[in-house]
């Protein structure tokens, strides 16, 4: 099986193996490539809907740009205690293709890919946290796109803000009840659909069948919701013990 970095040409397959409705495994069999690969090259370059393969190809080639610029001495080593990469004897490559699968596995479960790409730095950061500036910096974006992703973040619960002591900046903090707290928010979103769907049920006619299956859908994120609820206070418990 070939090993190391995907060519020009197998992106355009990749697109051509998705325009014909073909599964990942199905590309990557035709590719004889792992299906994590494809799984990840489509994730993080826009998705099944999305992918373009010339998109995708400059897309690889200015992060390879980016990793070989080298940043003034002076920055270097905060900027690596703050990145992860290079801190703790670690090795920045593996630090970076942790980075790059994190943020692919984030952006299937629906996150937008800068929310995720910011959510997954926040995340191998060992303080777990890091100001809008830092952000940037770090993800060499504008601060306007840090802004709208720590904003849907705050949304969902996944991060909290913390006013610096006697600064007028805030900071970004990953902590150990964050998942929790992302899980009840969706848990609480799925109480609202179902009354959303009971209600939608009464007012199309309860005995039709447009009325029959909303009811269902009411019970059903009825009782997806109540066992999210269950199994993260069962989770809280055994951890406090």
């Amino acid at each position: 099986m070939p090993g190391g970095r995907l060519t020009h040409q197998e992106r355009r397959e990749i697109a051509e193996g998705l325009g014909d409705g073909l599964t990942f495994t199905e590309i990557a069999g035709r590719l004889d490539r792992p299906v994590s690969t494809v799984t990840r090259e489509v994730a993080r370059n826009g998705g099944a809907g999305a992918y373009r393969a010339d998109a995708a190809q400059r897309s690889t080639a200015g992060r390879a740009r980016r990793r070989k610029q080298a940043p003034g001495p002076a920055d270097s080593a905060a900027s690596a205690d703050r990145a992860v990469g290079g801190a703790h004897g670690r090795d920045p490559e593996a630090v970076h293709e942790l980075e790059e699968q994190f943020t692919a596995l984030m952006v299937g479960t629906g996150l937008p890919r800068m929310t995720a790409r910011v959510l997954t730095c926040l995340y191998v950061t060992d303080d777990g946290s890091l100001t809008a500036t830092e952000l940037a910096q770090r993800l060499k974006v504008s601060p306007a796109s840090v802004s709208k992703a720590v904003g849907e973040l705050e949304q969902q619960e996944l991060i909290r803000r913390e006013r610096e002591p006697g600064r007028r900046r805030d900071r970004y903090v990953i902590d150990a009840d964050a998942w929790f707290r992302g899980w009840m928010a969706s848990a609480r979103q799925n109480t609202v659909l179902a009354d959303f769907a009971r209600q939608s049920a009464r007012t199309l006619g309860a005995a039709t069948p447009a009325g029959t299956r909303m009811e269902d859908i009411g019970d059903f994120f009825e009782h997806v919701g109540q066992t999210m609820v269950r199994a993260a206070e069962e989770w809280r418990l055994a951890r406090l013990r």
